[in-house]
């Protein structure tokens, strides 16, 4: 089972950057589509984008415009480009497979906190 672990993550002022990446334990080529998710405290854990494995992205609503996300399937790893973040996106972030049938092993996640 493909196993995930997520960095990047940190402390940043709203209005700032982070870039996360998500490194893969084997090849993601064959996945379908990768996803990073977000939980907050006391929330579901919430899909945030999504990129299939031709490229194809889609995004929450409250992120389009300021998140980015891309794989690089040579390095079995897929990012997340955050721009203009603002408290209501602290959370710890993860990926995994869009699909539940593709899923690997949770990782642990990396924290994100936007505060001033």
């Amino acid at each position: 089972q493909v196993q995930f672990v997520e960095s990047g993550g940190g402390l940043v002022q709203p209005g700032g950057s982070l870039r996360l990446s998500c490194a893969a334990s084997a090849s993601i080529s064959r996945i379908s589509a990768m996803a990073w998710y977000r939980q907050a405290p006391g929330l579901q854990r919430e899909v945030v984008a999504v990129i299939d494995r031709n490229g194809g992205t889609n995004y929450k609503d409250s992120v389009k415009g300021r998140f980015t996300i891309s794989r690089d399937n040579s390095k079995n790893t897929v990012y997340l480009q955050m721009n203009s973040l603002n408290p209501e996106d602290t959370a710890v972030y993860s990926c995994n497979a869009a699909f539940v049938t593709e899923r690997g092993s949770w990782g642990q996640g990396t924290q994100v906190t936007v505060s001033s």
